[in-house]
């Protein structure tokens, strides 16, 4: 579903500031893959996320999404292919909109647009069966404006219209970080039940290693731009922050330090 060749990214090359982002980061996903990303400061998570929406193009290599080359495309014309949630719960929706024409939105991400705007009884109602499930009590709130909703109600309904198309791929950039523990429980049990029940291809970048460790079907770590672990299956199910370390050290002959994903053990 998912494939990234040997992507190459260098910012503010030839100048004091360069910086290799992503160096020759390669990575292969399977229809369904729920994959949890975890690596410290600098090693290239958001970097990778952002190759794979568009928003700059790799100085080399490829990106592959269900078998179209999508290397050259614009972000606006990869909306088909991606729903995404970012870190900012302000970033996923408008404010100044109710919750109704938000999913609206969503629901017509990368489709051809008209002049004709409304949203039908029987939008308004899958919309309300949607929300019903996210248990959040949104289902009776259609009219209302999303700037009046709480981070983690404004995130849950963000999680929701990044997945209501059934996006190729799923990005999930940090999207629980800017939340308190209890809502970002909830947030992650959403995302589960959403990704688990309709198959999505996902990337979760996470910084806190027992999320990476309890979610998902398979985890990677990477460093300097590149993937220093890919662990699934049994070892995946079995890992745990020491091992896990312990890894990390054995592959890269250094140990892991980035203190805010270390403290989030």
């Amino acid at each position: 579903m998912l494939e990234i060749k040997d992507i190459h990214k260098t910012f503010n090359k030839g100048t004091v500031n360069q910086k290799i982002a992503l160096n020759g980061l390669s990575l292969h996903l399977k229809a369904g893959d729920f994959v949890t990303v975890i690596g410290g400061n600098g090693a290239g998570k958001s970097t990778m996320l952002n190759a794979i929406a568009g928003v700059w193009k790799p100085d080399s290599g490829r990106i592959i999404i269900d078998g179209d080359d999508v290397t050259n495309m614009p972000e606006h014309k990869r909306a088909k292919y991606l729903g995404r949630v970012f870190q900012d719960p302000m970033r996923g929706t408008a404010a100044d909109m109710e919750i109704a024409e938000n999913l609206a939105l969503a629901a017509r991400r990368g489709k051809m647009r008209t002049l004709k705007w409304g949203i039908k009884k029987a939008e308004r109602e899958l919309y309300r069966e949607k929300l019903l499930a996210l248990d959040l009590g949104l289902e009776n709130r259609l009219s209302s404006k999303v700037g009046l909703l709480s981070g983690g109600q404004r995130q849950a309904l963000t999680l929701l219209m990044a997945s209501l198309e059934m996006p190729k791929v799923l990005l999930l950039d940090e999207h629980t970080a800017a939340l308190d523990p209890k809502t970002a429980a909830k947030v992650l049990e959403l995302t589960d039940r959403i990704v688990n029940e309709n198959k999505l291809t996902t990337l979760m970048i996470t910084h806190n290693m027992h999320d990476a460790i309890a979610h998902g079907n398979r985890l990677i770590m990477l460093s300097d731009g590149q993937v220093m672990l890919d662990i699934a299956g049994e070892e995946k199910k079995n890992l745990t922050v020491e091992t896990l370390l312990s890894k990390f050290y054995q592959a890269s002959g250094e140990d892991f330090a980035d203190d805010s994903v270390l403290l989030s053990k």
